[in-house]
C-alpha cells in the first residue's frame, strides 16, 4: 500500500489538510480501488478523549452513496494510512486550486515523469 501512495503523491496535487467541500482520494488494497468522495460534514467526536472526527461523505460512485468515517487528523491529511475491517487504507484531499495543469504536464515531461499510474505489487 506505501508503494501505491508513493505513486499517488507523484500525479495527484494534495492538500495538507481536509475540510468540508473538498475532494478526497481513498485508496485500499483489499478489496483494491481507488475512488472519490465529497466531504459533506466534519464533527468532533466528543465521546472520545483523544481527537478523532466523524465525516460524512458522499462516495462519488454509482450509485452515489453517503456514509460517516471516524478519523484522527494525520489520517485525515494523508499522514498515515489505516485500517477498517482490517484492511489499509489512505485517505487524502485533493488540491484542485488554480494550478496551471499545462506548467504541471511540462514540468513532468522535462523531468520524465510517469503522468499514469503504473501498476504496483
Amino acid at each position: 500500500m506505501k508503494d501505491i501512495v508513493v505513486e499517488l503523491k507523484k500525479i495527484i496535487p494534495f492538500k495538507d489538510t481536509t475540510e468540508i467541500g473538498d475532494i478526497v482520494l481513498i485508496a485500499a488494497k483489499e478489496p483494491q480501488m481507488l475512488l472519490y468522495a465529497h466531504v459533506d460534514n466534519i464533527k468532533r467526536d466528543s465521546t472520545r478523549q483523544d481527537e478523532w472526527w466523524h465525516l460524512d461523505l458522499t462516495m462519488l460512485s454509482i450509485p452515489l452513496q453517503k456514509t460517516t468515517w471516524t478519523l484522527r487528523p494525520p489520517q485525515m491529511a494523508g499522514q498515515e494510512l489505516f485500517t477498517m475491517g482490517g484492511e489499509e487504507r489512505f485517505f487524502q484531499a485533493i488540491d484542485l486550486g488554480n494550478e496551471d495543469t499545462s506548467t504541471v504536464s511540462s514540468a513532468r515531461q522535462k523531468k520524465g515523469a510517469i503522468t499514469g499510474l503504473k501498476r504496483v505489487k
